[in-house]
């Protein structure tokens, strides 16, 4: 799968993969690249670091990281201190993944950055009421924090799908942009219903 239209549809989706959670979907890309799988390359030289050692430890000490972050403060607490600091991380992960599979494939790499971000953030913005909506509802400890891993899970099914096939990338961001549009319209329905229920 070569051309603009699949570079364009990989970078998207491992953009939008990174906006459900960045660290595996991060992982996944550089190891795909250093082994020049699936079309999966950031051989271009300002982001040839995205596929290095250094940087595939340094994610994963993040993740590891926020796994006994999470054990230790509750899922809750977790999620009101460090959920800015998760989105900062997907938009600036996702913004690079698109740029670097751009510059890789002699595209001109500047608008993937844009492109990333914005991806990264619909995703995101699609992603965190969804699991703070499934947090509040269940009662057990263990289960709300198990649903990190799910979430986990969900990115890098999501980014391994895209890899193998690009387009699929145009699909996944179709789909959170619609999930998010049925998101804010559940809240401004429920919204409305306590406005009317207050008078």
């Amino acid at each position: 799968m070569h051309g603009t239209f699949f570079d364009i549809g990989l970078g998207l989706g491992l953009a939008i993969a990174c906006g459900v959670r960045p660290y595996l979907p991060a992982l996944l890309a550089g190891a795909l690249a250093s082994s020049s799988a699936l079309g999966v390359s950031f051989d271009a030289a300002h982001f040839r670091f995205l596929s290095s050692s250094w940087w595939l430890l340094a994610v994963a000490i993040v993740l590891a990281a926020s796994y006994l972050t999470q054990l230790r403060l509750g899922s809750e607490r977790f999620d009101g201190v460090a959920s800015g600091s998760v989105t900062a991380q997907a938009i600036a992960v996702g913004a690079l993944l698109f740029a670097g599979t751009l510059a890789a494939h002699g595209e001109t790499w500047w608008p993937g950055l844009l492109g990333g971000a914005a991806a990264a953030l619909l995703s995101r913005a699609a992603v965190v009421p969804v699991v703070a909506g499934a947090r509040a509802r269940l009662a057990d400890r263990s289960a709300r924090e198990a649903l990190t891993l799910y979430v986990d899970a969900a990115s890098l099914a999501l980014a391994a799908l895209v890899a193998l096939l690009h387009p699929l990338g145009y699909v996944a961001a179709a789909l959170f942009a619609w999930l998010l549009w049925r998101v804010r319209a559940r809240a401004e329905t429920k919204y409305a219903g306590l406005r009317i229920m207050r008078r």
